[in-house]
């Protein structure tokens, strides 16, 4: 049978198929094998009775996060809220580099829409109607955007990030119609930059539809592997101008003859996601002098 592992925990790894959690042990050749085992991975195994079984093996991943280990993510849903707080745009923008950069589809939701007239949440819209992400206004309260939600979790492995205050645990408490308290919260120490020890684990919608529980990841960094010269690569609304530069090594900062600058100037690209561009540009600068 073919399963998704869901957590691993004390050398048992729990699969789920059809509704169904098996615990289940590695093969012997598997224990001896230097093979991860991860949540999200597909794997074959054997069920020893209605609830016990034995991995036989891990099928090929479609990606893998280093950090959390987490594999056959599809898609990162960034949580910002429209209002109350105000929107972190800095926010959204870090996320969906991150997420482009492991090849995730960024979803953008703007929860607590219905604290926006349509006039607002068109503005918003507008910032990232150029990058051609998917963006959604929900609400726990007037039920705006469940449903699109709903459909987007359908048949995909998930992650939501988002910082306090954004009403992330609240969206996916309905969305899911359980109590997920614990998914994607920022603990104090994380706060304070700290890191968790808490694992990875999913949580199964439906047989084919997980949400999994990363600890953590709303507090990454950018990865080491982004390069000065590449980070404007992660930002599918400067890609068409990137070629028409002058340089190029064109870092769209100081140098003369920046096409990107230029469509920024001229209302092509948003003033808020380029201003996000630099600050992150500057950080990954600091990281290459820091190795």
């Amino acid at each position: 049978m073919q399963g998704h592992i869901i957590k691993g925990y004390s050398g048992f790894y729990y699969v789920a198929r059809e509704n169904k959690i098996y615990e289940c042990s590695l093969r012997g050749k598997n224990r001896k094998s230097k093979t991860d085992f991860l949540p999200g991975d597909i794997v074959e195994f054997e069920a020893i009775n209605d609830d016990k079984g034995v991995i036989e093996r891990v099928l090929a991943r479609k990606n893998q996060l280093i950090r959390p280990s987490v594999a056959n993510v599809e898609q990162i849903i960034i949580v910002t809220s429209a209002k109350d707080p105000q929107p972190d745009l800095m926010f959204v923008d870090r996320m969906s580099v991150i997420a482009m950069y492991n090849k995730l589809e960024p979803i953008i939701c703007f929860s607590k829409g219905d604290l926006l007239n349509e006039e607002e949440k068109q503005s918003l819209w507008e910032i990232y109607k150029p990058s051609g992400f998917t963006v959604i206004f929900t609400s726990v309260v007037s039920g705006e955007g469940i449903d699109v939600l709903k459909d987007l979790l359908h048949g995909k492995i998930s992650v939501f990030a988002g910082n306090s205050g954004v009403g992330k645990s609240s969206l996916v408490n309905r969305v899911t119609e359980r109590d997920f308290s614990q998914i994607g919260e920022i603990s104090a120490k994380l706060k304070r930059g700290k890191h968790t020890t808490r694992h990875v684990e999913l949580f199964a919608l439906d047989e084919t539809s997980f949400i999994a529980d990363t600890p953590g990841f709303s507090a990454l960094s950018l990865p080491e592997g982004i390069k000065r010269e590449q980070l404007g690569r992660f930002f599918p609304d400067f890609m068409e101008y990137l070629e028409k530069c002058r340089f190029n090594t064109c870092l769209h900062n100081s140098e003369p003859d920046c096409a990107v600058k230029e469509a920024v100037q001229g209302g092509y690209i948003a003033k808020s996601r380029y201003e996000n561009y630099l600050i992150l540009l500057n950080e990954v600068i600091a990281q290459e002098r820091s190795y």
